[in-house]
């Protein structure tokens, strides 16, 4: 009988990753960088339609305000899909959920392409609503069916690979907003719309590949499917230690129903891992990175830049983040309040005129830090440190607090900038310096460990003080060098 060997890397399983993230994660980049390069043309057209209607002729600060919303708007899109996304991966799987997304991405691109001839401001805003909701769900979802599908030696690797597709939706956005493509006059409605071509493309691909071998054997309880979808993506015969792992896995949780959000905040055995999440999930907006890509006409002004060589110094943005994914070996909070440091200390462009160009390299260097740090790693995070029952609700309020935060800077960063001008990130460099303390003391390692390990890690730390140990007659289910988790669970 001839062997059948595992490939490295199988075909099957980089085909799933580019079609689930095609219409997922590269989704968010997108929408974040797209906004940027109609900046002007919304702002007139928002103008337009008052005069218009009621006959008013609005202030600058009015206008920035209403712009301010339609770009934050997304946000709180992202949040709505984020809350919902826990339930809908528990009814219809990771799969399935994913090409659902895509109802909520088709008719926000329909009313954004319409917006136009219909003139109405108001129409970009539920767009932004509706596409919001598709990034929500997908940043939650998308990590969580990679994880889940890949093999153990891969599933970092996998995981990491949303936060490249996140980056090369960004440039992707950036270089479709060009003037010379889509970022024209005559031709925004037609940029904000485009969202919708990655979307079809999911639509098109991802059912030819199979659901979540952990969802089908731990929520489904199919056995034989879970086989035949590992078979599928494995390219080769299902080995007994990766269906050994899923069946741990499964006993573990036998007999508990999927958690709830707020089950989490009343449970002591996962205090830390939550408190984690939520503190790294904030901390990833909080730091200011994706107000850049949000308002990098704004960014760029206050550096130096002159108007005409703005969108292409923008790429650049994307680019750097984009580049920091593929190669990300390792990275922290601190790189980049070092490089914010820099910044601030560069903003005398009115005095001397390389400054500015300084000041666009100092920017470059901060989100080339934030790629190579915290971008890849905060959307697998709750994958690593929860089970397969509490993952969807961890999601959830990662992902709440991941859309609050960006909504918050979202609404506030124009209005920052006019205030603190050139210190206007010194806010965002104390939570870089907050937050690498915190990750540098409490947070364990998650590299090439099981979910055991790190439960008895984040154990220590719940249980503190506490002498909880596991029941003898529960011993005998594990391994040596594992540890009970009845104690946790």
């Amino acid at each position: 009988m001839r062997r059948q060997f595992c490939s490295i890397l199988p075909l099957t399983l980089v085909l799933m990753v580019a079609s689930a993230a095609i219409g997922g994660t590269l989704q968010y980049g997108y929408n974040l960088a797209i906004m940027n390069a109609p900046t002007t043309f919304i702002q007139t057209f928002i103008n337009e339609t008052f005069l218009e209607r009621w006959d008013i002729q609005l202030e600058n600060y009015q206008v920035t305000l209403v712009w301010t919303i339609i770009v934050s708007i997304f946000s709180l899109g992202g949040f709505a899909g984020a809350l919902i996304a826990g339930p809908m991966t528990i009814r219809f799987g990771r799969k399935k959920c994913l090409l659902l997304n895509n109802i909520f991405l088709m008719t926000g691109a329909l009313l954004a392409l319409t917006s136009r001839a219909a003139k109405s401001f108001e129409m970009i805003i539920v767009s932004r609503v509706l596409v919001g909701i598709n990034s929500g769900i997908s940043m939650n979802v998308q990590p969580m069916y990679f994880g889940e599908s890949a093999p153990k030696h891969l599933r970092g690797a996998i995981s990491l690979s949303s936060a490249v597709f996140t980056a090369f939706g960004v440039v992707l956005g950036q270089v479709v907003g060009l003037r010379e493509i889509l970022g024209s006059e005559p031709c925004w409605q037609y940029l904000l719309a485009s969202n919708a071509i990655p979307g079809l493309i999911q639509l098109l691909t991802l059912p030819w590949f199979p659901e979540s071998p952990r969802y089908l054997l731990i929520d489904k309880g199919d056995k034989e499917a879970c086989i035949n979808a590992l078979r599928q993506l494995r390219r080769c015969e299902v080995q007994n230690s990766e269906l050994d792992e899923i069946l741990q896995e499964q006993a573990e949780t036998k007999g508990m129903r999927p958690s709830k959000p707020w089950e989490l905040f009343t449970d002591r055995s996962v205090r830390w891992q939550l408190i984690s999440v939520m503190i790294i999930s904030s901390a990833m907006q909080l730091c200011g990175n994706d107000s850049i890509y949000f308002y990098a006409s704004y960014v760029f002004k206050e550096a130096g830049i002159t108007s005409d060589k703005i969108q292409y110094v923008t790429i650049g943005t994307g680019t750097c983040e984009f580049i920091a994914c593929i190669i990300k070996v390792a990275g922290s909070f601190c790189f980049e309040l070092l490089i914010l440091d820099i910044l601030l200390s560069t903003y005398n462009q009115d005095y001397i005129s390389w400054m500015s160009y300084l000041s666009m390299t100092c920017i470059f260097t901060y989100i080339l830090s934030f790629g190579m740090g915290p971008a890849g790693v905060t959307g697998i995070l709750p994958t690593e440190i929860f089970n397969q029952t509490a993952r969807p609700a961890a999601y959830m309020i990662a992902g709440s607090m991941m859309w609050l935060n960006l909504f918050i800077i979202g609404m506030i960063f124009p209005f920052l900038v006019s205030g603190l001008s050139e210190y206007c990130f010194v806010p965002f460099g104390a939570v870089c310096m907050l937050s690498a303390l915190y990750v540098g003391l409490f947070l364990p390692e998650t590299k090439g460990k099981s979910l055991s390990v790190i439960t008895s890690e984040f154990h220590k730390l719940n249980f503190r003080g506490q002498d909880k140990k596991c029941p003898l007659q529960t011993q005998a289910l594990y391994q040596p060098g594992e540890v009970c988790l009845s104690t946790v669970f």
